[in-house]
């Protein structure tokens, strides 16, 4: 039974666990985009969502706190520097997970999890969209020659 397992335990006691979520944080925050199974994605995503919303307000005592998370100077001053930069107005959801597959060897589902803001290219091919309903056009074009009409009799 599985009452009370909030989270996925990726098949690792939790020394190995936490050492794994660490180190794919840290290739996150280094490379702004990873590719992994789905699974780990998932994990990652719960993982490093905190940590982000701690690093929008650079105080001394949020830095020691992701660093206890991080252990690694070098992200913390990605973290802190260009990451919290770009995605410190958004009110969440700093990651996006793609699935991409599976692998050939063993059939695992693989993703790529990656910042939202930092792909240029998904960010800016959605720009062009509206993000709200679809709406009905109102027919305005045929009534609009009808009333030009009238006013030149």
């Amino acid at each position: 039974m599985r009452h009370n397992k909030k989270f996925n335990h990726l098949g690792r006691k939790k020394g190995h666990r936490v050492a794994l979520l660490r180190n794919l944080s840290n290739a996150l925050i280094e490379h702004k985009r990873i590719n992994t199974t789905l699974a780990k994605a998932k994990a990652l995503r719960l993982h490093i969502e905190p940590i982000v919303t701690k690093a929008k307000t650079d105080t001394s005592h949020s830095r020691r706190v992701v660093f206890s998370y991080l252990q690694s100077k070098e992200a913390v001053k990605e973290l802190f520097g260009t990451i919290a930069g770009k995605i410190g107005d958004r009110p969440g959801g700093y990651t996006r997970i793609i699935k991409t597959g599976f692998r050939k060897g063993d059939g695992a589902e693989l993703g790529m999890i990656e910042f939202v803001d930092f792909n240029e290219v998904y960010t800016n091919a959605k720009a062009g969209k509206s993000g709200g309903r679809r709406r009905r056009r109102k027919k305005s074009s045929a009534a609009a020659p009808a009333t030009n009409q009238q006013e030149e009799e």
